[in-house]
């Protein structure tokens, strides 16, 4: 086990190309840190270098508090699980797991004694003879873990190694898989661009953008108080509602489609400040005296919710959607009219211009 840090760590292709820019981050020892975020952010890049598949332009990484930026990626002490599984399809189960332990020169009594630990606790002990064809899905991801596994390496590093389950599976592995690392206490770095993947396993959750990290932190805070307006419509499903608002000239209210709402107590603006306002679909709550008000056009029975999409009313805003998140037993239909009010303490406030959260 060890501990994991990246101080100003960069990545840039031939021709300016940028894929990482500056990310700092520390995973203490035992950690599971989840990177997050849409294609094309540097989530794999960033993995990719701390394993020692890519080259490292600027800033340095660190294993165990040792700086492994020229290390080979077989000296550097990590096991990585990939999203195609990369078994060998000639090689049994059991010979798929031992191969690397074959390759250090591991004595043959260790690696029986390993292989066979490794394969019981991933319930996969009675499928060592098979060859990779003759296994599910979810099978070959317990050979590829089991296979990281066996090295008892510092550190894991997962890349996105779900996306080819179906939807069950998939749930099913992310809870094994969280259980397995808190069994074992190895460090561990994991790429995904599922924010329900990243929210329910995540220690440490860093949510990725355009190269860079916009914010690092346990799960809830981040969801609870998203620094820009990126992460808090990715963070979250149904996704956080946005409207453009404005502070009041007494800087302890936002106007927001024509609605003046109050601030909670203590919080105070620059009076006439642009804004944009993050209403999370949760929050808005069904009040027949409530200002705001959508007339529905779609709606979603989810079992125990039932999500609504519907046009806000009012001249300036009457295109503008708004998704609520109402209770499974709630009758509404194509048509319906509901009111709303909204908590002044569940307001998400962003720059306009910047997207910064005020």
């Amino acid at each position: 086990m060890a501990t994991l840090s990246l101080d100003g760590v960069c990545k840039t292709y031939p021709g300016g190309v940028v894929a990482v820019k500056g990310v700092s981050l520390a995973v203490p020892d035992g950690a599971f840190a989840v990177l997050v975020g849409p294609s094309g952010c540097g989530k794999s890049t960033l993995l990719r270098m701390i394993a020692g598949l890519e080259t490292v332009t600027a800033g340095t990484i660190r294993i165990a508090d040792k700086v492994v930026n020229e290390v080979e990626p077989a000296d550097r002490d990590i096991a990585m699980v990939f999203q195609n599984y990369a078994l060998y399809p000639h090689m049994s189960v059991f010979d798929n797991m031992a191969y690397g332990l074959r390759n250090r020169r591991t004595p043959v009594d260790e690696i029986r004694a390993r292989v066979g630990e490794a394969a019981r606790l991933l319930e996969i002990d009675q499928l060592l003879a098979r060859r990779p064809r003759e296994l599910s899905g979810g099978q070959r991801q317990r050979v590829a873990m089991g296979r990281a596994i066996v090295r008892k390496p510092a550190a894991f590093l997962f890349d996105e190694p779900l996306s080819n389950l179906d939807a069950k599976l998939r749930v099913q592995m992310r809870v094994e898989i969280r259980k397995l690392q808190k069994r074992l206490g190895t460090t561990s770095v994991y790429v995904t661009h599922d924010q329900v993947e990243a929210m329910t396993m995540a220690d440490v959750l860093v949510v990725m953008n355009k190269g860079g990290a916009d914010q690092i932190g346990p799960p809830r805070e981040i969801y609870q108080r998203p620094a820009t307006q990126f992460v808090a419509g990715f963070i979250g499903s149904p996704a956080m509602n946005f409207l453009p608002g404005e502070i009041g000239g007494d800087g302890r209210s936002v106007t927001v489609a024509g609605t003046r709402i109050g601030l909670p107590e203590g919080v105070r603006q620059q009076a006439g400040r642009r804004v944009t306002v993050g209403l999370r679909p949760e929050d808005l709550v069904p009040d027949a005296h409530g200002a705001l008000e959508i007339t529905i056009d779609l709606v979603e029975h989810l079992g125990t919710d039932t999500i609504v999409h519907g046009a806000l009313s009012g001249l300036a805003l009457s295109a503008k959607q708004l998704v609520v998140r109402l209770p499974g037993d709630r009758e509404v239909a194509d048509g319906f009219r509901i009111q709303f009010s909204v908590p002044g303490d569940k307001l998400h406030l962003f720059d306009a211009a910047t997207g910064a959260r005020v």
